[in-house]
């Protein structure tokens, strides 16, 4: 018999489709009750980490155990015309057949309530690409039947003020961190990273941009990095008139500039009238990398992979 006969035969397939049934459901699980009780955000990593763990665990037991009515036993011990795996792997078909209709179940359930949470109002009035929103003929007012839904928002990329090596790619960072995390919320509709940082360095009015990208709102601002010190300033920034809706500058380290993101989205949120609760403020805050190291070379690399691909 073949090594893929037997592995067959002592149902390894079935427990390892059935035990990636199970860590699905058990993951949404962990992240439904971690929003409900406030659980440390820690918690959904440290139950990955142990169901990668106990993955080859699981797949070692059914190789070298079988199941019998007496117990488990060593495989090598059960005589194989005794040998009930035939019995074993319906029952494990089962399992995975219904586990497969709950996974269904959740994953219509959840895009249900996303659809129902999603902003009413065109969301078509964004052009789809970075082409077709260069070659749109901005007009700078719109028809009240062309107008992009209320709570549409571009982050535009932020300026590196100061000249240090890394401080572009930081800038960059942190304008895509505070776009990740705007992005968890179904009130707001979030122009793409492509089309905004299309609009890097271009000294564009906001309303001419706002037009090109089809959003009624424009997030803008700059970064300043003095060693471990950094100043951040951001805008909120209403396109139809160019007020200010609301601004902020926030002076701290290194070590505290994933606080001022999240404040910067949450405030920007708050004043497009999203109401924050915990599980909104969790999924923000868990949007981006984390680790300012990190998204500087992650940055970096996204550029190398543009300017590659650039004339493809």
């Amino acid at each position: 018999m073949s090594l893929f006969d037997e592995l067959k035969r002592r149902n390894v397939f079935r427990v390892g489709i059935a035990y990636a049934v199970g860590a699905w459901l058990l993951l949404q699980l962990t992240e439904v009750l971690t929003e409900l009780l406030d659980l440390p955000t820690g918690l959904g990593k440290m139950v990955v980490a142990l169901l990668v763990l106990g993955l080859p665990v699981a797949l070692f037991f059914a190789w070298a155990f079988e199941l019998t009515p007496e117990g488990v036993k060593r495989e090598q011990d059960v005589d194989r015309a005794a040998s009930i795996t035939p019995q074993t792997g319906k029952k494990l078909d089962r399992v995975i057949i219904a586990g497969l209709v709950v996974v269904i179940l959740v994953m219509g359930a959840e895009r249900l309530w996303y659809t129902e949470r999603a902003p009413d109002g065109p969301v078509d009035s964004a052009p789809t690409t970075v082409d077709a929103a260069i070659d749109s003929e901005p007009t700078g007012t719109a028809e009240p039947g062309e107008l992009p839904a209320q709570q549409s928002v571009a982050v535009l990329p932020f300026a590196a003020m100061s000249s240090g090596e890394d401080d572009g790619y930081f800038a960059d960072g942190l304008t895509e961190e505070i776009l990740n995390s705007l992005t968890r919320l179904p009130e707001l509709l979030v122009t793409a990273r492509t089309s905004s940082f299309h609009f890097k360095d271009r000294n564009l009015p906001v309303q001419e941009i706002a037009a090109t990208l089809g959003v009624d709102h424009v997030v803008e601002g700059s970064v300043r990095r003095a060693g471990e010190r950094v100043r951040i300033t951001a805008q909120l920034i209403r396109a139809t008139d160019g007020f200010h809706l609301w601004s902020d500058t926030y002076d701290r380290t290194l070590e505290d500039v994933f606080a001022v993101q999240e404040d910067i989205a949450a405030n920007i949120a708050e004043t497009l009238d999203v109401v924050l609760d915990k599980g909104k403020r969790r999924r923000m805050r868990n949007a981006g990398i984390g680790d300012v190291e990190a998204f500087i070379a992650y940055q970096k690399g996204l550029e190398a992979f543009e300017r590659a691909h650039a004339d493809i």
